[in-house]
């Protein structure tokens, strides 16, 4: 992908710049490379900052309602302290590291409906200016795809997938919010639960699993959700298996009992501990900062949740008619490139 902007904060005649990200979607932890692009302007400048900034379309609850807005959840300094001649063509290299809970944006090459960005500041003479934004793709890693699969075999359907700002108490989130995946229940669990909502927490060593269960009301009692945390490692990815596995952490969730009026709370021992393989946590309410409900429709997958992206979702309600949702997952993808030209954090 290429963005190209005159930088209008310079003057008539300033600088250009290029941003061209390296073809292919990068994993969580993983290095994003490309080159930045430079074309002198009218006169010789003074190049003194050249960063690259990561953002995110980030949902938000407030008392009033939702809101979404741009987040800026990483920075990196690529280059600067050189002069530019005028006219001058050259170009900076660039090789940086994503954070490890860089949310997932595709699977198997369809999106999931998760906005990433990579945005270019130039720094030129004091005056600074931003490019437009430059889509980025993030696909899972090798456990979040295993347990998704997983999923998808034991007959979870890909409800939706947002980016919900806050904190999941007694993690060890870095980023000022997380990544929430909506599950359909698989039959044998339609009974018990209204949806199931996944977040992945990854780090060098292994990842945080985090499952909310919306759990059905009885006769005489309301529904309450349920929500467990289990920690894995990256080398646990080939020697697992991972349906029984990840099925026995559904069963886990949905069996616990919920006291009225409770609330998450997790141990902080060292999740990744030798010999430990993985861990589990578990407790009742709800441990979100904010929690966000969805009203897009879908049904059970078939063999995996990546074969039922693959086979036209893109990343919205599966079921719907592939090419009109694929339409729209661009429309609301190019809406919010094309309409970001504010810096910010959070809208209100």
């Amino acid at each position: 992908m290429v963005f190209k902007r005159l930088l209008g904060a310079m003057g008539a005649g300033g600088p250009s710049v290029d941003t061209v990200l390296d073809g292919g979607a990068v994993a969580p932890g993983g290095i994003l490379s490309g080159q930045v692009h430079l074309q002198g302007g009218s006169a010789d400048v003074e190049i003194e900052h050249i960063g690259l900034e990561l953002i995110a379309r980030v949902e938000a609850e407030h008392e009033d309602g939702e809101s979404e807005g741009a987040v800026v959840f990483e920075r990196f300094t690529v280059g600067g302290g050189f002069r530019l001649a005028e006219q001058e063509r050259h170009s900076v290299p660039f090789s940086v590291s994503l954070p490890w809970e860089t949310p997932v944006s595709e699977l198997y090459g369809q999106s999931l409906g998760i906005v990433l960005g990579v945005r270019t500041e130039l720094a030129v003479a004091g005056a600074r200016d931003k490019g437009d934004l430059d889509p980025l793709a993030v696909r899972p890693l090798p456990v979040q795809e295993a347990v998704l699969e997983a999923l998808g075999q034991l007959g979870f359907g890909f409800k939706s997938a947002d980016l919900e700002h806050g904190h999941i108490g007694g993690t060890g989130q870095q980023l000022p919010f997380y990544q929430e995946i909506e599950l359909t229940p698989a039959p044998q669990y339609a009974h018990v639960v209204n949806e199931i909502e996944l977040t992945f927490l990854a780090t060098p060593v292994g990842m945080e699993i985090v499952l909310e269960a919306d759990k059905r009301g009885g006769l005489f009692e309301s529904g309450q959700d349920a929500l467990t945390r289990f920690t894995v490692s990256h080398h646990d990815v080939g020697a697992r298996d991972w349906n029984s596995e990840v099925d026995g952490w559904i069963r886990q969730l949905v069996e616990h009992r919920a006291s009225y009026g409770s609330h998450a709370t997790y141990g902080h021992a060292d999740p990744y501990a030798a010999g430990s393989g993985y861990g589990h946590h578990s407790a009742h309410g709800s441990g979100h900062a904010s929690d966000h409900e969805s009203g897009h429709e879908g049904h059970r997958s078939g063999p995996g949740l990546g074969t039922a992206i693959a086979a036209g979702a893109a990343g919205l309600a599966v079921g719907v008619v592939g090419g009109l949702v694929a339409a729209e997952v661009v429309d609301e993808v190019g809406d919010f490139f094309e309409g970001d030209d504010d810096e910010g954090g959070e809208e209100d």
